[in-house]
């Protein structure tokens, strides 16, 4: 079974076998049993048993802005060793989690070559030696962009996976934890490598990945921009944008979370606003976006008319109270600490 699995999987080969005789030697059940051997050991490394039992230091928004900042570049060094220490963890919890998968999802070729992805960065960051100078640190901040790159494609892997499976699947729930996870720790860890890469330049209004000065109201502007040229791609026109409420607020954020959910929340406001009005597609309602100053929460309201479905990969979110008038608030301060500081 393990040699037919690992027939159709993709990407590098395993590691390779132990010399302990030569090839012409070896009848062909021992070279199954070698082989066998090898990719146990692959998988079940005690390394990563080890490292998944520990538990994951979370590092809020807040101990980034205030400890990336030193005269004499220290933080830096001390970046670098606190990622030294918690990324194996928080890969051998995923490794975790891909081990509980029901065996004929784990099995699948495409997940199988997420899982060995995770594995691979764990022993390539589990064998990095101390850093103790810079040049350490250099060298670590090579291997965390190869790691960045090589791991790029992950939420696409894992989507093609699941829906090639999808007919084994009895119960969708059963995978939505394993998901949320995955995804959730795959963001939290990009945003720590990139904070630390960040770290290096010298940016106005930022400290690594976290802007000083944060201005919701260009934030929104930028992804209405984007997904009003999506919209009238797909429909011809799009509907207009009223931003109001606390515009003028400026707070220190990381923006990378808010360059995930706006995007997604504007198209599915204007592909539903758009298909709630097709006999009038140049005279629909405008989409407001309300930025609330009470712990700064952003409410998108749009009137959809409560329709659900995908739209350019993106998902519908549920319908709001007051008929077809549909609001989406989104907490700023919670969307920053889930991404950043999760296991």
């Amino acid at each position: 079974m393990l040699r037919r699995v690992l027939g159709g999987r993709r990407g590098g080969a395993l590691p390779p076998l132990p010399p302990t005789r030569a090839a012409a030697d070896q009848t062909p059940p021992d070279l199954a049993r070698e082989r066998s051997k090898a990719v146990t050991s692959f998988y079940h490394q005690p390394a990563i048993d080890i490292a998944a039992e520990k538990p994951s230091v979370r590092l809020t928004p807040t101990t980034m802005l205030y400890s990336g900042r030193s005269q004499d570049g220290s933080h830096i060094l001390k970046s670098a060793r606190y990622l030294q220490q918690e990324l194996p963890v928080r890969i051998a919890h995923r490794i975790k989690g891909f081990r509980s998968l029901p065996f004929i999802i784990g099995c699948n070729p495409t997940i199988l070559h997420v899982h060995e992805l995770y594995i691979r960065a764990f022993q390539k960051l589990s064998d990095f030696p101390p850093i103790q100078a810079r040049g350490d640190e250099a060298r670590y901040c090579a291997l965390l962009r190869q790691l960045l790159e090589d791991h790029k494609d992950v939420v696409t892997l894992l989507a093609e996976g699941l829906r090639e499976c999808r007919r084994h699947i009895q119960d969708e729930r059963m995978l939505r934890p394993f998901l949320d996870k995955t995804l959730t720790s795959r963001l939290g860890m990009r945003m720590l490598a990139a904070h630390h890469l960040a770290l290096h330049e010298d940016k106005p209004d930022f400290v690594g990945i976290i802007c000083t000065r944060l201005s919701p109201k260009k934030l929104i502007e930028k992804w209405v921009d984007f997904a009003r040229r999506l919209c009238e791609h797909q429909y011809g026109n799009a509907p207009r944008v009223r931003i109001n409420g606390h515009v003028a607020a400026r707070f220190p954020f990381i923006p990378l979370p808010l360059d995930y959910v706006l995007p997604e929340l504007l198209k599915n406001a204007m592909r539903a606003t758009m298909e709630s009005h097709l006999d009038t597609p140049y005279n629909v309602p405008d989409i407001v976006v309300t930025i609330a100053n009470n712990d700064i929460d952003l409410v998108i309201r749009y009137q959809g008319g409560g329709r659900r479905g995908g739209w350019w990969g993106g998902c519908v979110p549920p319908p709001g109270v007051g008929g077809s008038l549909q609001g989406v608030p989104i907490n700023v301060p919670k969307v920053a600490f889930a991404t950043g500081g999760s296991p």
